[in-house]
């Protein structure tokens, strides 16, 4: 085989076809992200050669690979298409598109654009010969029908049975790139010939493909199944290892080795280690660690939720836009830094506090606060006080969960938070507490004493997916009971959960004066029966067992159970149980009550009354109300609020004055501090409903949070 350096104007220079066998797939490159990507390198050619053409040098676009097909007589040089079918149809789709908008403006760039894209001058088949790419059957018609609008149908053979109603992938393309190059050379309502000209030279001398043309002795099967790794899909890291070092070439060498090599050693090598290859799971989703760490490592930089489907393509798009170091070097010494902190979070050292809030958020599965905790531990300005700053978003996200608040918004509340912090003057830490205290919403309010309080003593709390949560707080309470007298001990036993009073508490633990009643009938005891059952999954009815103890006096009765509990525990948590007599209602209250002053004490409660000013700071800039004729609904203890948006106010049936914001009319209706963004809904252009907070975050484009009453 032989490898060739071509630029897309030269892959179709001269009388040549290209075949696309009918087995392959069809046209699938979509506007995002295939098509808008290549735009983009399009783009960043033509401004070089704006800003100097001579530093202009070819951009690869990857590689096809082609096989001479025999041609005899007149028939033209063809080639079948064995890898890369996507790109060739894209680049033809490009130049017809360039062609069209040539045409349309009386450019002498339709005659030069047609060169490329039909073939002229003596061919056995006329008719078909002349197009330079020949589509599968499926895509055929359509695709013929844009290079040649006039085409006699009978050459394009029958129509595939789906066709019918259809708008082919290469039809939404070209109407794309036509999109793209119309407003690319429109200068104020005028053409400009200069524009269209310095596309065409981009295309020429700007971007560039590896041609590989196979030999009689290759096999290309082969070869297809080597350059696509043997069907084993690249990674997210491997597609950025590969982009970031090809980038690096050139920079030479140093003690007879190149610094390329010598950056691999320092900085990817240990990516490149089985620590990095295992997979984790977040939410339902498994990855290599390595992918989940450059997905929190970019998230972390621009602020914006990453999906890990679309990293590579995200990263590439963020480096080459944004350029947001001097050099490669910088890049990967960046890298480097954000695999040192997810290392320790992986690694879950409890006595490490960014290992320990691994554990934590592993536990309470919060794998969408990890961009800000990288933000926290790599900023210069936090320092040793890293600790502090996740005890308060240890805090805030516990806190919430036993009060048992919705967590659907965390993944572009806590990334929104980064940009605020970034802005932020003075203490980040100080300016975090202040921005999370100040949350009204249920959406992102941080409990204080009061609300945890009422529901760390009455609220269910056992479930079996909650059980890593509950043996993380009683881990912590345990540990916060010992003092200076007691040995310095860890837990390495494998604890569980254990109800003190069993969920099957009717076997060995009848209710005191009721124990002759084996039916329903007494009004009394089912009302007693009603109360224990309230009470049996509250936290002061939990406590922390070994496996073996756990099983053994599970279900016992309490002149069992206890003795047991206390013979064989050595947890301060459990010792404490002897100062209780018996074990009923009052005593689990009384027992929740003495766990929660010393929960209270760990995690720490926010900060109410702040200076309003300063949070405005933090506030960012505002979403307006929606346009004029949008229609809104609220609903609020039952009652349903409908309002229309009227010159920029809304305007609530029943209500005797126009909102200039959602807060303004939330507070009005419910007499509460609220922040109407997360209350009212919005009539979309389907006829459905969406919070007036996702419809903000849409109008922004970019994920902010929801910001502080505007009233």
């Amino acid at each position: 085989m032989k490898p060739y350096t071509r630029s897309i104007i030269e892959l179709f220079d001269g009388k040549k076809r290209f075949l696309i066998p009918l087995y392959q797939r069809q046209y699938a490159w979509k506007a995002q992200p295939q098509l808008e990507l290549l735009w983009e390198d399009i783009d960043r050619s033509v401004q070089r050669l704006e800003q100097d053409r001579s530093s202009l040098t070819p951009h690869f676009m990857g590689a096809i690979v082609i096989a001479q097909v025999k041609t005899f007589g007149k028939q033209v040089q063809a080639y079948e298409i064995i890898d890369g079918q996507q790109r060739l149809t894209t680049f033809q789709l490009l130049l017809a598109a360039i062609r069209d908008v040539a045409k349309a403006n009386g450019s002498r760039y339709e005659a030069e654009l047609q060169k490329y894209l039909l073939n002229d001058g003596v061919m056995e088949n006329q008719e078909v010969e002349r197009f330079k790419l020949w589509p599968s059957l499926n895509d055929r018609r359509s695709f013929i029908s844009i290079i040649d609008p006039h085409v006699d149908p009978h050459v394009l053979g029958p129509k595939p049975v789906d066709e019918e109603g259809i708008i082919r992938r290469s039809v939404a393309a070209h109407a794309y790139f036509k999109e793209k190059i119309a407003a690319h050379v429109d200068d104020n309502g005028s053409f400009d010939e200069h524009r269209l000209e310095l596309l065409f030279e981009a295309l020429k001398d700007g971007l560039a493909i590896v041609s590989i043309e196979l030999e009689g002795g290759d096999d290309p099967q082969t070869i297809f199944e080597t350059l696509n790794s043997r069907g084993v899909d690249l990674t997210p890291g491997d597609l950025m290892r590969n982009f970031i070092f090809q980038r690096a070439k050139g920079l030479g060498q140093a003690d007879h080795s190149l610094l390329v090599d010598k950056l691999y050693e320092k900085h990817w090598l240990p990516l490149d280690r089985a620590f990095w290859g295992q997979p984790a799971s977040r939410g339902r989703q498994s990855r290599q660690r390595l992918d989940w760490m450059l997905t929190d490592h970019l998230s972390m930089h621009i602020g914006n939720l990453v999906s890990v489907e679309n990293l590579f393509d995200s990263y590439r798009r963020w480096i080459l836009n944004s350029r947001p170091f001097p050099h490669v070097t910088a890049e990967l010494e960046s890298i480097s830094a954000t695999a040192a902190i997810e290392k320790r979070l992986f690694d879950q050292d409890p006595k490490d506090p960014i290992g320990n809030f691994g554990r934590f958020a592993d536990a309470f599965d919060v794998s969408t606060a990890m961009p800000l905790v990288l933000y926290l531990a790599t900023e210069d300005t936090v320092g040793a006080d890293i600790d502090r700053a996740l005890a308060v978003l240890e805090s805030y996200i516990l806190r919430r969960d036993i009060c048992g608040s919705p967590t659907k918004n965390y993944n572009r509340f806590f990334i929104g938070i980064i940009d605020r912090l970034r802005a932020a003057e003075g203490n980040k830490i100080d300016a975090l507490v202040l921005y999370l205290s100040s949350r009204q919403s249920d959406l992102d309010r941080w409990p204080d004493d009061v609300e945890w309080q009422r529901s760390w003593l009455g609220r269910n709390q056992y479930k079996g997916a909650r059980q890593p949560r509950l043996r993380y707080i009683f881990e912590a309470i345990e540990l916060a009971k010992r003092t200076a007298l007691n040995e310095d001990i860890e837990i390495k036993s494998a604890l569980s959960i254990e109800h003190i009073m069993p969920q099957k508490w009717r076997t060995n633990w009848p209710i005191p004066g009721f124990d002759h009643l084996d039916d329903d009938t007494d009004p009394e005891h089912v009302a007693r029966k009603v109360e224990r059952d309230g009470v049996i999954d509250n936290l002061g009815n939990l406590t922390l067992l070994t496996g073996p103890l756990n099983t053994s006096v599970s279900n016992g009765p309490y002149s069992t159970k206890m003795p047991a509990v206390r013979a064989h525990s050595s947890l301060a948590l459990n010792r404490d149980l002897i100062e209780y007599d018996h074990w009923n209602e009052e005593t689990i209250s009384a027992r929740g009550l003495d766990l929660f002053g010393i929960a209270k004490k760990i995690w720490v409660a926010p900060t109410r009354g702040v200076d309003q000013s300063a949070l405005n700071d933090l506030a960012g800039d505002g979403v307006k109300l929606p346009p004029d004729g949008t229609e809104c609904k609220f609903t609020y203890a039952g009652v349903d609020y409908a309002g229309t948006i009227e010159e920029g106010h809304l305007v609530v049936d029943g209500v005797d004055r126009p909102f200039a914001t959602f807060s303004g009319a939330s507070k009005t209706i419910t007499r509460t501090n609220r922040n109407g963004w997360n209350d009212w809904y919005l009539r979309d252009q389907m006829g459905g409903w969406i919070l007036a907070d996702d419809w903000r975050q849409q109008a922004a484009d970019v994920p902010v949070l929801e910001s502080l009453d505007e009233d």
